[in-house]
């Protein structure tokens, strides 16, 4: 797999996705402190200062692997709706990547997590060969299943990750290519 250089910006009909920085802070800190929103991920809102230090391992992973978390901001409103990643799972390059995502929840069920997802997917794929995709959630978290199943991926089964049991997903780099044609 190759490591990118520079950090990529990525646009699709209704989103771009901008490397996240220290200027996304107050947005994202409001995603992060929302309690819905963290139920699957942490099981309770971020602090501000969980935020920075977020932002803080994002723009290493960046400058380190040319990959990380996106800041994902809704085109027609130019408003930070969400966040998603391409990253090692369990934050070791040892693993395999994993792609993952969270977003506001007045923008849930509206196609933005499959769009951006999507368009992750095609990054790790197109751009650093990744051979194969991970996503995991909380096995309650059954809107992430559905955006996982709508990207093509396959279900593995239940695995410890990030201190919890996890659904685990896969997608291999042929999977996605026949889904494209």
């Amino acid at each position: 797999m190759k490591t990118l250089t520079t950090l990529t910006t990525l646009t699709t009909a209704r989103l771009q996705l901008e490397p996240i920085c220290d200027e996304h802070l107050s947005a994202l800190f409001e995603l992060n402190s929302d309690p819905e929103v963290m139920r699957y991920i942490t099981g309770k809102p971020d602090s501000l200062e969980d935020t920075q230090a977020m932002i803080d391992r994002c723009k290493v992973r960046w400058a380190e692997w040319g990959y990380s978390w996106w800041a994902i901001f809704e085109r027609a409103s130019g408003a930070l709706i969400g966040a998603g990643a391409i990253q090692h799972l369990g934050h070791d390059a040892a693993n395999p990547l994993e792609i993952g995502w969270r977003f506001r929840k007045d923008k849930w069920r509206q196609g933005f997590a499959s769009e951006a997802a999507r368009c992750m997917a095609g990054f790790a794929f197109e751009a650093l060969n990744a051979p194969r995709l991970l996503a995991v959630c909380h096995p309650q978290n059954t809107g992430s299943s559905r955006v996982m199943q709508r990207l093509g991926m396959s279900y593995l089964g239940i695995e410890p990750w990030y201190q919890m049991d996890c659904a685990v997903y896969e997608l291999s780099a042929d999977g996605w290519r026949a889904g494209q044609r």
